[in-house]
């Protein structure tokens, strides 16, 4: 599995302003419903019962939502560079920037948590962080972020 399976050029974002960490999962739920055909309150809902259990806010600016939603086939994911750092109560209680959010089918078992470790070592490299808070354009982060992982495979 590689992120550029899981990670559309289509579905990455850099926001300006979050106010909240709703607001960010409902703006999540939104950008998969227009790119993956999904209910985005249903996206929307299944981000804040998965966080509900425990902050997704890994620390370094970054945090890794995720959830299992009924009816998709495939793990997908969403990127948001928000460039004004926002409190999403991460376990280090550092604002965050880097969203990475992960949707699985609801059977999902390996197959998600491949993917969830693959998103997790990407965005532990200070070095992709520190290059995708360097750019602001959406398909250049996409380009970082999928080929960073092609690059370390080689």
């Amino acid at each position: 599995m590689e992120l550029s399976d899981i990670l559309r050029p289509e579905a990455v974002k850099v926001f300006g302003t979050v106010t909240s960490k709703k607001r960010l999962f409902q703006d999540l739920g939104d950008m998969v419903a227009g790119i993956h055909d999904i209910d985005g309150a249903i996206a929307f809902s299944a981000l804040q019962e998965r966080e509900s259990l425990g902050p997704t806010g890994v620390g370094h600016g970054v945090a890794l939502p995720h959830a299992r939603i009924a009816g998709i086939t495939n793990v997908i994911g969403a990127f948001v560079r928000v460039e004004r750092p926002f409190d999403f109560d991460a376990v280090d209680r550092q604002p965050v920037d880097l969203v990475f959010a992960l949707f699985a089918p609801e059977g999902a078992g390996v197959e998600h948590l491949k993917a969830l470790a693959l998103v997790s070592r990407t965005m532990r490299d200070s070095a992709v962080c520190s290059k995708l808070r360097a750019n602001g354009d959406p398909t250049t982060l996409h380009a970082l972020l999928t080929e960073t992982q092609k690059t370390r495979a080689a």
